[in-house]
């Protein structure tokens, strides 16, 4: 007798959207189970990795006082947050106020559900695959999660009463906004190419090569889209301490402050693990361990997809400890000017090569592709006359500068105000009258 005879709710080894129907509860909860923990354990990791590896960047220790290599610092810092006072300003909507860093943390964990991390395993004699659950439209939840969870920080910066946490939240529901749109553009030529929305098809379309090498312009595209998403430097405008204090947080202490903190590191996670799912052979063996005829059984998918996962993570790490942070006005720029016009472009490519493959006798793929190539001049050629524009309106601007400065030295280019204004000296100001302000008299 075969095994499908001997055990007839046997899965296959490679997970369908049929599998999760034959899921029992305790298992379902046993997986929720583990993905809540492997976040907040991955979450106390980087908060300890990035201390370490950005310290060891810039020439100095990091944390190495509690237990060894400092391991202990995160659970210092995790006691530490909810013994200290958990102010509430006055003047504060204070449902708004406490519900909304709860959003945040909340919505952060959902999204992670529909990640695959392994393959089908036996777990207390039950054949289940290594994934909460999976939809047949599964990476839209990603981009539903992501436009709600952005609700906790418009709330956060509203309900504070503050001009900094205002502008910190206004900031960042443009910048959402902004990128989910490209990182919606990045996934089509994924799902073009899979056929399907479901991360467990992805995953399977991806046996015989990755999509990063397939699809590398989405790839690259996203990678820009993750760190803009989870408010990361260089691209981290929301919280610009120079310019706003710390942002839509400035407001909140003690737990309040550390569900935020909380939320950014998952959320970190989850469009890492993204990553690694639609562009990386989600929990396949890279080559040369894919030539083991055992890489992609059992347990070592999960070894696989962790390894993925946390390179990227420490690319994260790495673009903080290196990079500055951008203007917001080229963040802007970057997604709806360069981004957006590039995604568009790629998936027409893409598009056209999916459906030459569909039907190679018929003529419109090769009209589409003729046109796609069209466009791509016609774009390029209005980059560079657009360029060619401003760099000569700034030299005119300039030059009718200096002539009415009547110097021949160009201005600096960080703006910085005029040094002999009259107040400097005085001028303009009643002394008796400011010192009545001061002495109270």
């Amino acid at each position: 007798m075969s095994l499908e005879g001997t055990l007839p709710h046997a899965l296959a080894a490679d997970p369908t959207l049929s599998d999760f129907n034959q899921l029992i509860w305790w298992m379902v909860l046993l997986k929720v189970g583990i993905v809540f923990v492997f976040l907040l354990l991955t979450t106390m990791f980087m908060i300890w990795a990035e201390r370490r590896v950005i310290g060891r960047m810039q020439n100095r220790p990091g944390p190495n006082r509690a237990g060894p290599f400092g391991l202990l610092q995160p659970i210092a810092d995790a006691l530490k947050l909810p013994l200290k006072e958990d102010i509430i300003p006055t003047g504060v909507d204070k449902l708004v106020f406490v519900v909304a860093p709860v959003l945040s943390a909340a919505i952060s964990f959902v999204a992670f559900a529909i990640i695959p991390w392994g393959t089908v395993v036996s777990i207390f004699h039950h054949h289940t695959p290594l994934q909460v659950t999976d939809l047949p439209v599964a990476v839209l939840l990603v981009l539903a999660m992501s436009s709600i969870g952005v609700y906790g920080i418009v709330l956060a910066g509203w309900a504070s009463g503050s001009p900094y946490s205002l502008l910190g939240a206004l900031r960042s529901a443009a910048q959402v906004i902004s990128y989910e749109i490209v990182m919606g553009l990045a996934f089509v030529a994924v799902f073009l190419d899979a056929g399907s929305l479901s991360t467990t098809a992805i995953v399977t379309a991806q046996v015989h090569g990755w999509y990063a090498w397939v699809l590398a312009p989405s790839f690259l595209i996203y990678l820009f889209t993750m760190v803009g998403e989870t408010n990361r430097l260089p691209f981290d405008l929301p919280e610009g301490e120079g310019e706003l204090v710390a942002g839509y947080h400035t407001e909140y202490s003690s737990m309040k402050f550390a569900m935020f903190y909380l939320a950014e590191y998952i959320n970190m996670t989850t469009v890492s693990a993204l990553a690694v799912t639609l562009f990386l052979g989600g929990w396949r063996a890279p080559w040369p361990l894919s030539l083991w005829s055992g890489a992609n059984t059992g347990w070592w998918p999960v070894l696989w997809f962790l390894v993925k996962v946390f390179i990227l993570l420490f690319c994260y790490i790495w673009l903080r400890g290196t990079l500055p942070r951008v203007r917001y006005d080229q963040l802007m720029a970057i997604g709806w000017k360069f981004l957006i016009p590039v995604s568009i472009v790629w998936i027409l490519l893409v598009a056209t090569v999916r459906a030459w493959r569909l039907d190679s006798h018929s003529t419109a793929p090769y009209v589409v592709f003729g046109l796609v190539i069209v466009l791509i001049l016609a774009l390029i050629t209005m980059w560079d006359s657009s360029a060619q524009q401003r760099a000569a309106r700034f030299a005119a601007a300039e030059e009718t500068d200096l002539a009415e400065a009547g110097t021949t030295e160009p201005a600096t280019g960080f703006p910085v105000p005029p040094l002999d204004l009259p107040h400097y000296h005085g001028a303009g100001i009643d002394h008796e009258t400011s010192s009545r302000e001061v002495t109270g008299a």
